[in-house]
């Protein structure tokens, strides 16, 4: 089994860490989301009105929202009012208890209100403090509010988002939010090694901006070297080809050749071997040079072909092909379903963990929304 769907507090890679999360949208969630998913006893704190995200739909389930739902299971919920004393009083009751304290606040609101980093870090000298933000706390654009499309834009991964000649475009999912909720897990699991040998906790700074930064390979890597502004490519890889979307006698096809062999068995597959032995697709960087000339060539050859079982056979030769798939087709691929990446509790649904452990797995314990005032002893 990759993964288990238990009750109660089960176990898990990190069973008995407690993790107090004040975050709110996905970057903070999403992290809290996965030390939960690998056994960490995490407590959600939102305000009054709860989390925004309760309100992204629809759809809705119980007037909660699914993007709510996506983000928060494994955890235990209430609400507190971090700007009155008695709010403050008590978040600072569960950081005594907490190993690692998950945050999001917009640069200089908790330590407004006297519970910030700087101010706790005296007294919990063992605490982990993960800071989810915009673009970090100092520099030019510091303390700025930071959004994932925004981030997006500033980066430079919309102006090589989209087809060539055409508008930059956001990529159709949150990937800078979801990257800084991964990379803030990193810094957490980071300081928790830490403290193994210095018995202190640190602050964990995960920043939008340079989680889209981090995202630039290998557009990055080509300016660095040649100093050529990177252009938008389509779904065409900029380094290499065939790695692009080219059209069959039904589906779109993804095919990702990467090496000269590969092409060699993709050509003789589909009847046109002779060119694989032309010099203007010999080698890979010719056909990345000649790729206006290639993409055509090949798709009048595919034509022939029916494209869900032409990847299917391509990969058994180690072509590697894959059908262009709809969102609730990927999810109810019996190959989803084997690697337990789709979860089911009573009243819930969601993605699974990505990530398998041979001897701990991740559990899916609570649905989100379970109440809980307290970390459990």
């Amino acid at each position: 089994m990759n993964a288990t769907t238990a009750t109660g507090m089960g176990a898990g890679a990190l069973q008995g860490l407690r993790v107090l999360d004040l975050s709110r949208i996905l970057g903070g969630p999403l992290c809290g989301q996965i030390l939960g998913d690998h056994g960490a006893d995490v407590l959600k704190v939102e305000p009054p009105q709860g989390d925004d995200t309760r309100a992204w739909g629809p759809p809705f389930q119980d007037s909660v929202a699914s993007y709510y739902r996506g983000l928060n299971r494994n955890k235990r919920t209430q609400c507190l009012d971090l700007s009155q004393p008695a709010g403050q009083a008590r978040v600072l009751e569960l950081m005594a208890q907490a190993d690692v304290v998950v945050e999001n606040f917009k640069i200089g609101t908790m330590e407004k209100w006297g519970i910030g980093w700087e101010q706790v870090q005296a007294r919990f000298p063992g605490l982990i403090w993960c800071r989810v933000s915009g673009f970090g706390a100092d520099g030019p654009l510091g303390a700025w509010p930071g959004y994932d499309a925004a981030i997006q834009a500033m980066s430079g991964i919309m102006s090589v988002n989209g087809e060539q000649g055409g508008e930059p475009l956001r990529v159709g999912l949150p990937v800078v939010d979801m990257v800084t909720g991964m990379n803030a897990v990193i810094g957490v699991l980071l300081a928790l090694q830490e403290r193994q040998r210095s018995g202190l906790g640190q602050l964990v700074d995960a920043a939008l901006y340079d989680s889209g930064i981090s995202l630039l390979h290998p557009h990055g890597a080509n300016w660095f070297m040649d100093g050529k502004p990177p252009q938008r490519t389509g779904n065409a890889h900029p380094n290499i080809y065939p790695y692009d979307t080219l059209q069959t006698g039904s589906i779109p096809v993804f095919f990702a050749v990467g090496n000269d062999r590969q092409f060699g068995l993709l050509c003789g597959h589909i009847g046109c071997a002779q060119l694989a032995e032309d010099p203007r697709f010999a080698t890979a960087g010719q056909r990345s040079v000649h790729r206006a000339v290639l993409k055509p060539l090949l798709e009048q050859q595919l034509a022939a072909f029916e494209g869900e079982q032409l990847a299917t056979d391509l990969m058994a030769i180690g072509v590697p092909a894959a059908p262009v798939q709809s969102v609730d087709a990927a999810l109810q691929h019996p190959h989803t379903l084997h690697r337990g990446m789709v979860v089911d509790l009573p009243g819930y649904r969601g993605i699974g963990a990505p990530v398998k452990l041979s001897r701990t797995p991740a559990t899916y314990r609570l649905a989100p929304l379970t109440p809980g005032e307290d970390f459990v002893v």
